[in-house]
């Protein structure tokens, strides 16, 4: 059973992961930012290049999350290394699928009529793929009798200091039903992800993946600079608002 001492050291690995993460991920903003400027210049095998790598670059995160996950799942679920408000839209432990097809409408204004009917087949597979993980992340909060997921999280790290004791067969059992919620629930942003992309030309592909890199690294900044501003007020320093504070 990890214990908190584990659960922070397990918490700096990816922190630390997720901080190198993000700076190549602003290189691959720069890149789809420059690629799109410069759309009708560009070799269609670099476009597809350029997709390829970034994708590649989001499957390194998945990757590495998961294995976090199977040392301590209940640290993926309450991410210490994500701000208070990129923790406020996950779903399942990342953002949900169906956010994806937001940013695709409007980064994409092209869509050919083909596009938009598989588009909106691939939506539809997702909406229902969607609620049945929600179903089934309901019934493992049922079979516990469970708080939110914070809150198991919370009691899990005074279980392994031996503040409270339960058993650990009920423990692992939890564990494994949320790995299973959550590996199923990478493998629809994956792979919905990659559908999404193939039926996009490689410069509309471009754009899509340049919307979703700024939506992400803008969702951070502001995070980060709320939770910096609730600090201060914290420390008693005040602080005045952001012109951005009501976004």
């Amino acid at each position: 059973m990890t214990n908190r001492s584990d659960s922070g050291s397990i918490s700096n690995i990816f922190g630390a992961f997720f901080e190198a993460w993000l700076v190549r991920q602003e290189h691959f903003l720069d890149e789809l930012l420059s690629a799109q400027q410069r759309i009708n210049e560009a070799r269609d095998e670099d476009q597809r290049d350029l997709v390829y790598r970034v994708l590649l670059h989001y499957q390194q995160y998945y990757d590495e999350k998961w294995r976090i996950a199977q040392r301590d799942v209940f640290l993926v679920f309450s991410p210490p290394w994500f701000t208070s408000l990129e923790r406020s839209l996950l779903w399942i432990a990342g953002y949900k699928p169906g956010l994806a097809f937001r940013l695709l409408t409007e980064s994409v204004p092209d869509l050919s009529d083909g596009q938009r009917v598989r588009m909106a087949r691939l939506m539809e597979e997702t909406r229902v793929e969607e609620r049945a993980l929600n179903d089934k992340l309901a019934k493992i909060h049922e079979s516990v009798a469970a708080p939110p997921l914070v809150d198991v999280a919370r009691r899990y790290g005074r279980f392994a200091n031996g503040e409270i004791v339960e058993e650990d067969v009920a423990i692992d059992e939890l564990k494994s039903a949320l790995e299973s919620v959550l590996e199923n629930s990478n493998l629809l942003r994956t792979t919905m992800a990659t559908k999404l992309v193939d039926m996009l030309s490689s410069a509309q592909a471009v754009r899509f993946l340049a919307a979703v890199g700024q939506f992400q690294l803008k969702i951070r900044s502001l995070g980060l600079e709320r939770d910096a501003d609730k600090q201060r007020e914290l420390n008693g320093g005040g602080g005045g608002r952001s012109p951005i504070g009501n976004w």
